[in-house]
């Protein structure tokens, strides 16, 4: 699946001042993508295969001391060290790698976004759509991005509020969808929420094209396509090479999985959540190519942390670089940004960035007052 290109068309084709800027601000960051490109090479790459190497080191010293640690400090550090392995893979190898940054690299092998196993619960080609295609396409446009809302939760002004379902979405989206990410999100992207849930808007759905029968069969196909394998190895498999001390590998392993799930979480629920993020109604489409680059820079907030945290985060502390440029890997973002700042301040766009708790404490504090009150009126003073 490739990823999704603006959509230029617009409702109203009447020049505005703003139009000129638009199109300088694109010329700038056309530049910039043409230059960055040109350096990604084999450094990448080998990038990526450190990384993976580090990971499967981190897996066998995560579960053999799992395995065999007579004590509590020696089964903590496996906890540790198979969270590490699980949240390199899931972010910044796995997420990377199926946006197709490696694609067009000779010798990608098992780096190519095509035939990429994914080692998260999450069905791959089922992501590949709902997160290039339809979040990266238009994010935070209502009837497009799906992740306007999720279940009972809305996270956008756009999304219709509802006091019976929405009253308590802070509370789910901290203690139920925190820990339990993966697994969540893969009902979201195979489309099984859609069978059970209605999401408030006008097209009731967001991945199934309707709820029939046949439908709902594909959905639980896919799911169960990851599902199956991924817990099977996690929760019976390796417990089962235990023997009797099978229940020690199996709450090491779920304790892993909750630290991948709420650090992920914690990465993403900053990305484009908050009482400055610009959301934007249905049908809200781009005044050309300049324009949607701005739509996406003010749909998205940055954070600030050190190296080895930001590749735990897979670059996605760089939010707003990587969705100007999403085949660009994770180095190559964190490369740019002082660039793209410079050029967004040139030219009037506006370009956020904090400490990652400050901008995770706005996130959460305007999910719950999206809750409340439909976000009614901005929270700033009060985080």
């Amino acid at each position: 699946m490739r990823n999704a290109q603006p959509s230029t068309d617009a409702t109203d084709v009447r020049p505005t001042p703003d139009d000129d800027r638009y199109r300088r601000f694109g010329e700038e960051l056309d530049e910039l993508k043409r230059r960055t490109l040109a350096r990604v090479g084999l450094e990448d790459l080998a990038h990526v295969r450190r990384l993976d190497v580090l990971s499967r080191a981190m897996e066998v010293t995560g579960r053999v001391l799992i395995h065999v640690s007579p004590e509590p400090i020696t089964f903590t550090l496996g906890v540790v060290a198979l969270f590490v392995h699980k949240q390199l893979q899931a972010t910044e190898i796995g997420h990377t790698v199926l946006h197709g940054a490696y694609d067009g690299l000779p010798g990608a092998g098992r780096f190519r976004s095509k035939g990429f196993w994914w080692d998260v619960p999450i069905d791959e080609e089922s992501w590949r759509y709902g997160h290039n295609v339809r979040h990266h396409g238009g994010a935070n446009v209502a009837g497009r991005d799906a992740d306007v809302h999720f279940g009972p939760a809305r996270l956008t002004r756009e999304t219709p509020y509802d006091a019976r379902r929405n009253r308590f979405q802070l509370p789910f989206m901290i203690g139920l969808l925190a820990p339990n990410f993966g697994f969540l999100m893969n009902l979201h992207f195979t489309g099984l929420q859609d069978a059970y849930f209605d999401n408030g808007l006008p097209t009731r759905t967001d991945f199934l094209p309707d709820r029939s029968s046949a439908s709902v069969r594909g959905a639980w196909r896919k799911a169960l396509r990851k599902y199956a394998p991924y817990y099977l190895v996690n929760y019976v498999v390796f417990p089962a090479f235990a023997g009797p001390l099978f229940w020690k590998v199996l709450l090491g392993n779920w304790l892993a999985e909750v630290l991948r799930d709420v650090y992920s979480a914690a990465t993403i629920y900053c990305g484009h959540v908050g009482p400055e993020v610009a959301s934007y109604p249905i049908g809200t489409k781009a005044r050309g190519r300049g324009h949607w680059y701005a739509m996406q820079v003010e749909a998205s907030n940055d954070f600030e942390v050190s190296l080895p945290v930001s590749i735990l985060c897979g670059g996605l502390d760089r939010q707003i670089e990587h969705h100007l440029f999403p085949t660009l890997p994770p180095q190559r973002l964190r490369e740019i940004a002082p660039e793209v700042r410079e050029i967004c301040a040139r030219h009037g766009v506006t370009y956020r960035t904090d400490s990652w708790g400050r901008t995770l404490r706005r996130a959460l504090a305007w999910v719950g007052e999206l809750g409340r009150r439909g976000g009614a009126r901005a929270i700033l003073e009060e985080v």
